[in-house]
């Protein structure tokens, strides 16, 4: 009998993996990103303190593309680097969550690369 792949399952475990060698400092926080069939989020992390820097979300009011959509991921990553450069917030280490870069995931690191973030 062929067993069904748990692909939740599978992107925790490559989550846990990508953490295992990268985790935000004071000064270089980490980036953060997770994706639903609804939203986009990203958020800013200082994990020697345990705390978030920066948050957006595709539910922001300042977001218009209210899908999880490459649209929207454009907009969420222009708007995080702005809202990190107003918290003087220059350089960041990418968190893709055990997501495969690509698609959404791509489209919100080089939108917020050309905003002005560096990672």
């Amino acid at each position: 009998m062929i067993s069904k792949i748990d692909r939740k399952a599978e992107r925790r475990r490559r989550h846990i993996r990508v953490r295992r060698k990268i985790s935000g400092t004071t000064e270089c926080p980490r980036l953060a990103v997770c994706k639903t069939n609804k939203n986009i989020i990203a958020q800013i992390i200082n994990d020697d303190e345990g705390k978030t820097l920066v948050y957006v979300s595709t539910s922001d009011k300042e977001i218009k593309t209210k899908r999880a959509n490459k649209e929207a991921a454009k907009e969420v990553g222009a708007l995080i680097a702005k809202r990190a450069q107003e918290k003087k917030i220059k350089t960041v280490v990418y968190d893709r969550g055990g997501f495969i870069y690509h698609g959404v995931i791509k489209e919100l690191a080089d939108a917020a690369r050309e905003a002005g973030l560096e990672f």
